[in-house]
């Protein structure tokens, strides 16, 4: 199927591996001009030089921003060309208890995972509509409407994605601008491997049995009894990035593997 994406430029933050690193590849498949972003301009350039060896008739670009600084954003958007296609996916995570989440760590979660999609959307959310033509995307997670007990902090953050992206999908009534969240559930990226692995050490099994009993006790509900692929996500998010997805606006996608039970 022809996304019809060529001609389309795509900016993704947070891109440089897991989720946004194949998100940029699924759009480089259908066509698209995309830049990609990192914390360091290391990091960018060897996602770039990777996507250049894959996809070497595409056009593929890197800017570098820590969206932990403010300053780094002003850069970034001041670098940054007029897109027809937003990606926010720029996220932390991390296991704590509530009891031990300081003040600190909770702004830091908000700076990173909320805050980074605003500044961004704030910036191209008008030049779309002036246009009359985009895509915002919000990268949320099941864990918006399924808190993690041992992530309030996290869940949190990506709850307050899904108002944001409802909210702005009301400002686009009658025009060919969408906004909607898509919500991955637990997906096998670098982070999660990693986190599998630390449970693994705490727990003192194989990361296989590791992930077993993750889905055994932390999250029973999952249909799909497994981690998705970061390529799984991106599927859909590539779809939604389309002209064919015109009528999907306002949503909240679940690719979750069936976790969340809640109807939407």
């Amino acid at each position: 199927m022809d996304l019809q994406l060529k001609n389309k430029t795509a900016f993704i933050s947070g891109s440089t591996q897991g989720i946004g690193f194949a998100i940029a590849q699924g759009l480089l498949a259908e066509g698209a001009a995309v830049i990609i972003n990192g914390r360091t301009q290391q990091r960018v350039d060897q996602a770039v030089k990777e996507l250049k060896a894959k996809y070497p008739a595409a056009t593929v670009s890197g800017i570098p921003a820590d969206f932990s600084k403010v300053a780094d954003i002003n850069k970034l958007l001041q670098q940054l060309p007029d897109i027809d296609i937003l990606v926010n996916n720029a996220g932390i995570f991390e296991p704590k208890a509530f009891t031990e989440i300081t003040d600190e760590d909770w702004l830091r979660f908000y700076e990173i995972n909320v805050l980074s999609g605003v500044r961004l959307s704030r910036h191209f959310f008008p030049k779309m509509l002036a246009k009359n033509w985009g895509r915002i995307i919000f990268i949320s997670s099941e864990s918006a409407i399924n808190i993690p007990e041992e992530m309030i902090h996290y869940g949190m953050t990506k709850t307050a994605q899904l108002s944001i992206s409802r909210g702005l999908a009301e400002l686009t009534k009658g025009t060919g601008v969408t906004v909607n969240s898509v919500l991955p559930g637990p997906t096998k990226s670098e982070g999660v491997e990693e986190f599998v692995k630390q449970i693994a050490t705490v727990q003192k099994v194989t990361p296989q049995e590791a992930e077993q009993n993750f889905f055994k006790t932390a999250r029973p509900t999952s249909l799909l009894q497994r981690f998705a692929t970061v390529e799984e996500v991106a599927n859909l998010v590539t779809y939604v990035a389309s002209p064919l997805s015109s009528a999907t606006n306002g949503t909240a996608l679940r690719v979750d593997g069936g976790v969340a039970k809640l109807i939407l």
